[in-house]
């Protein structure tokens, strides 16, 4: 088992599911940055937003996951701060994200379409970084299983949880998300021309179908009233996804020109 605590300051611990969030935050920043100017916005901008949505998306992410853990939490009030063990639900940071993206940009007076194309490959390739810091910590894991050969080692061994086997549906997820990263940016440099939305289009849909289907491996999934959340909003992230192609080619919303590489 792998120590979930990568190094020590002093008496502070810092969590290898702290370096992997902050990981992802800093190659999504980087890679928003390098696309803005393309769109005419500032790297500046995307700094001044990331500096507002991301502690506001950890405060989405937890609250979130307290909500639908609530009976626990409310026996252990101690612990509904305690993010470093884990227990941030990534739709809570969507949603809260989005939010603040939407007013951001409302008061910068940007695009809010460019905005959200350039936020979702960075948003996808940090999710598939951040869902290490599951590995580390030992959850997000499926159903026992007889054995992990086809795995390496390492991951083999912290994946020994309670006397089994478990499927790493951590990793099946992170390695949907970044083959979903590597095909937004073919599709940037590969096509003629992009619809504004469609790229996000791509983010809610591709992301929505891998989520719905991994959830259903996941044994430790946020449920209400027997239904696991994930689920449902996987479908509506899908559902958001057709609906805005259908509403840019209804609107014959502008395209992004984009020269194509030989």
């Amino acid at each position: 088992m792998i120590d979930p605590v990568a190094f020590q300051i002093g008496p502070l611990g810092i969590r290898w599911y702290a370096l992997c969030i902050v990981s992802g935050l800093i190659l999504a920043v980087y890679l928003a940055c390098k696309e803005a100017p393309k769109k005419n916005i500032l790297s500046d901008d995307i700094l001044d937003f990331i500096l507002i949505a991301f502690p506001l998306a950890i405060i989405g992410a937890r609250l979130y996951y307290v909500i639908f853990k609530f009976d626990y939490y409310s026996q252990h009030m101690g612990e509904i701060f305690a993010i470093w063990n884990g227990g941030l639900a990534i739709y809570g940071g969507l949603i809260t994200g989005a939010i603040v993206l939407y007013f951001f940009a409302d008061r910068r007076l940007i695009n809010t379409w460019d905005f959200l194309d350039i936020a979702a490959p960075s948003v996808m390739i940090a999710q598939s970084l951040g869902r290490w810091g599951n590995f580390f910590n030992q959850e997000a894991y499926g159903a026992a299983v007889e054995n992990l050969d086809y795995l390496p080692g390492f991951i083999k061994n912290q994946m020994y949880i309670d006397g089994s086997y478990r499927q790493p549906t951590f990793l099946y997820e992170s390695i949907w998300n970044l083959i979903g990263f590597a095909l937004i940016i073919i599709f940037r440099r590969r096509l003629k021309s992009i619809r504004r939305g469609y790229i996000t289009a791509f983010y809610l849909i591709w992301y929505g179908f891998g989520r719905m289907i991994i959830e259903g491996m996941r044994t430790d999934s946020l449920m209400f009233f027997g239904l696991r959340v994930s689920q449902w909003l996987s479908v509506l992230l899908i559902g958001i996804g057709i609906y805005i192609i259908y509403y840019q080619n209804r609107k014959k919303t502008p395209f992004y020109n984009v020269k194509k590489e030989n």
